[in-house]
């Protein structure tokens, strides 16, 4: 019998403990120097605006340099990839030539996350190399229907001139090779920040 009140009892004592501990912290942080609420200017912040931003993505999985390289295999029958991983470290270019001016690098991954279509689970930061923007990302991190015309997925952030971003950016095939699972992908880029 003691053997199974002493368990039960330790239990309790163990959650009471912890619901007079959340008690004993103010909600609201005021007094705990833990939380609090900053101005805007203090933390360097001006004008909240919106960018846009067309560039190019470009996964090569072919030749003997590829920039997107398959870490994970697919689930064995898989009709659509499902359980692939892919780590990817692809160029950014101003236009769809792979010579066009190189602006950033997508680094990142994408799963084939999908067991009914080619559906993507995209996460991935688009790290800027050039100009205004040089050593400044945005990241991306979502749902890519890869047969869909356009697909949108959302910016949950960013960091540089991109901190506190927030956005989307839409996806469209500019090019695919289903031999080499090549692709070249035009991405409009729409982003709040600072």
């Amino acid at each position: 019998m003691a053997s199974v009140i002493l368990p039960s009892l330790t239990l309790l004592f163990t959650t009471i403990t912890i619901l007079i501990s959340f008690l004993s912290f103010p909600a609201t942080g005021e007094n705990s120097g833990l939380i609090g609420t900053f101005d805007r200017k203090s933390l360097g912040l001006k004008k909240e605006k919106i960018s846009h931003f067309r560039l190019y993505w470009h996964d090569i999985n072919s030749g003997r340099t590829p920039t997107s390289v398959s870490i994970l295999q697919p689930v064995n029958g898989s009709t659509t990839g499902f359980g692939m991983v892919n780590m990817i470290d692809n160029p950014l270019t101003i236009g769809p030539k792979l010579s066009s001016k190189l602006i950033g690098k997508a680094q990142g991954f994408y799963s084939l996350s999908s067991q009914e279509e080619i559906g993507l689970l995209m996460a991935m930061n688009f790290a800027f190399i050039e100009g205004k923007y040089n050593g400044s990302t945005i990241t991306v991190l979502g749902r890519n229907t890869v047969n869909s015309p356009v697909r949108e997925m959302p910016v949950i952030g960013g960091s540089g001139l991109f901190r506190w971003a927030r956005g989307y950016v839409q996806a469209k095939t500019y090019y695919s090779n289903a031999k080499t699972h090549d692709a070249i992908v035009q991405y409009n880029i729409y982003v709040m920040h600072y």
